[in-house]
Formats: C-alpha cells, sequence, structure tokens
C-alpha cells in the first residue's frame, strides 16, 4: 500500500497522546493508593493533559488532508455498526473531551470527594473523568489498529498483533514523553515513568518484531496464472494496461524498490528501539539531570514510529499488485 503521510502523522500523534495521557492517569491512581506522591495539578496534570490534547488535535488535523471532501467528514460516524474507521472517528473528539474535563476539573479546583478508599484514597470528579479517558484510549487504540487488522486480503495487516502493536508503540512514545515531562515538572515520578517507558519499548520491540517474522513467513494465496485466469506456467507482463497512470496504479503501492524497505525496516528498528532503550536505561542508572536524555530519546523514538508506520503500510502487498505488477 501507498504511505499516506496525514495517516503516519494522524496514527503516531495521537497514540503519543493517548500513551502520555495514560501515564498520567498511572500516577493518579498509584497516588490514590500512597504508592507515589501526588504531583503538582497545575504543573503536571494540567499541563500534561494539555499536551495530550494539543498531540491528539495535531493528528485529528492531519487526518482531514487524506480526505477527498473535507466538508463531509462528518458522514464518516454513519456506519458505526459496521465500520472500525467510524468508530475512531466517535471515539477519538469522546476522548479528547475526557481529557479536557480531567485538565479543567484540576484546574478549576472543583473536586468533590465522591467516595473513599479503604486506605483513604479519595475518588473525586478528576478521578472519575480519568477513568473515563483511561477506557476511552483504549478503546480508541482498539478502533485504530482494527481498521487495517479486519481487512482478510491484506494478510500482513490480519493479525491480533495489529491492535497489540498500536497500543504498545503508543504507550512506549507517551510514556517515554512522560518521562521527559516530568522531569521538568514532576521530578519524582521521572523514574517511575523511565522504568514503564523502557517496559513499553521492550515489549513494542518484542510486538513488532513478532509481526515482522510473521509477515516474512507469508506465502501468496493468490499467484499470475489466479489473477487473470490463465494456466500457463510462465506469464510475463508487458503492459499495464493503461496509457498512463491511474488510481490502481497510484494507491495500492509505494513505488519503491525492495532495497527502500530494508533500509527502511533497520532503521525503524534502531530509531523506535533500540536507541530509545538505551537512553531510557541509561536515565535509570544515572543522577538527575535525565531530562535531556529522555528528552532526546522521545524524539528520536517518534521519528523511529514514524517510519516504523510507513513500513507499515507499505509492507501490506494489495492483492491487485499482481495484475499491475509492471508499475509496482
Amino acid at each position: 500500500m501507498r504511505p499516506e503521510a496525514s495517516v503516519i502523522l494522524l496514527t503516531t500523534l495521537i497514540g503519543a497522546g493517548q500513551g502520555l495521557f495514560l501515564a498520567i492517569f498511572t500516577a493518579h491512581g498509584l497516588a490514590l493508593f500512597d504508592l507515589v506522591a501526588a504531583a503538582d495539578s497545575l504543573a503536571f496534570d494540567v499541563a500534561g493533559s494539555a499536551i495530550a490534547l494539543a498531540l491528539t488535535g495535531a493528528g485529528l488535523l492531519a487526518s482531514f488532508f487524506h480526505l477527498g471532501r473535507p466538508e463531509r467528514a462528518w458522514r464518516a460516524i454513519a456506519q458505526w455498526r459496521t465500520s472500525w474507521l467510524s468508530r475512531e472517528v466517535i471515539v477519538l473528539p469522546a476522548f479528547m473531551f475526557a481529557v479536557f474535563v480531567y485538565a479543567l476539573v484540576h484546574f478549576a479546583g472543583v473536586r468533590p470527594v465522591l467516595a473513599r478508599l479503604p486506605g483513604g484514597g479519595a475518588i473525586d470528579l478528576a478521578t472519575l473523568a480519568g477513568l473515563a479517558a483511561t477506557l476511552l484510549a483504549f478503546a480508541l487504540f482498539v478502533c485504530t489498529g482494527m481498521i487495517y487488522a479486519c481487512l482478510p486480503f491484506l494478510r500482513e495487516w490480519h493479525s491480533p498483533l495489529t491492535p497489540l502493536n498500536f497500543l504498545l508503540l503508543g504507550c512506549a512514545s507517551g510514556f517515554t514523553l512522560a518521562a521527559a515531562f516530568s522531569a521538568a515538572a514532576a521530578p519524582g515520578l521521572t523514574r517511575l515513568f523511565t522504568g514503564y517507558a523502557l517496559a513499553f519499548t521492550l515489549l513494542g520491540l518484542a510486538g513488532r518484531g513478532a509481526a515482522l517474522v510473521r509477515n516474512r513467513r507469508l506465502k501468496p494465496k493468490s499467484t499470475l496464472q489466479t489473477a487473470i485466469g490463465v494456466k500457463h506456467p510462465r506469464i510475463v507482463q508487458k503492459s499495464m494496461g493503461f496509457q498512463s497512470g491511474s488510481f490502481n496504479t497510484r494507491e495500492f503501492f509505494h513505488g519503491r524498490a525492495p532495497g527502500t524497505l530494508r533500509w527502511v525496516k533497520w532503521t525503524f528498528l534502531a530509531a523506535a528501539f533500540a536507541v530509545p532503550a538505551a537512553l531510557q536505561a541509561l536515565a535509570l542508572v544515572l543522577a538527575d539531570p535525565a531530562g535531556p536524555l529522555l528528552a532526546a530519546a522521545f524524539a528520536i523514538q517518534f521519528a523511529g514510529l514514524a517510519a516504523e508506520r510507513w513500513f507499515f503500510f507499505a509492507e501490506a502487498n494489495h492483492p491487485q499488485n499482481l495484475y499491475y505488477q509492471a508499475v509496482a
């Protein structure tokens, strides 16, 4: 498939935003049980939620550049019963609204206690808003991943590993960003987030590596013979069947040589996983300041995840490319 810059930005930006908010609410939940010290609401919860909203909002904006008729974008929700894309279009703004409410409650200080845990932790309005946003974040990961995993004819995507990797990679980038952000806003949480970020980075490497191994072992179900209904053992395409390009030749193939895919694959494995993991581990070992290391880890990892998402689309081999192989 042809990678679209708008979709690459959409999926990587909202993934980082979701992961960042999950990190913020993880600290909130741990503080309820007195496992960590509560962070300053304005410096951490409000500012962190604002960054998460900015990332998801930027991803949502990028998605409009992929639409042929942006003014009709609202119609995308019409098929919510059967379409994972429609469900994503519904869940994404719902997630953003829940994050906004979470930040607003912290900012306004309107936090009436609704219940208390046995250990004394107070469940307030912010906790409920954060819990709702957390559930919506997981739902959004599922919706985004299933847009691709539900397509049986694109066998590289048609696997439970696809939504799992969207979740793991989003959490890896989000928790890495949370670690870098907390170095300035809540230093007491930096090591916690760095440990989570390292764990998610390694889990993401395992999940993405498993997908690469699986896809490498896939054997085509169709051949040139079955594509055109001719049983001759040797078929060579001489023409693409068009005097010029068409939708088929533009939209279903990336137009790059196999060597480019190999180069991109090793690049994203290093930038999205190996280098950030090394920097995260170094930040855990070293004393303060770890902020610059973690900021560098996030920047490199985000660039690597953009390359990973490009490879994700380019790796998917549409069956129609059998017929248009002279162009592909």
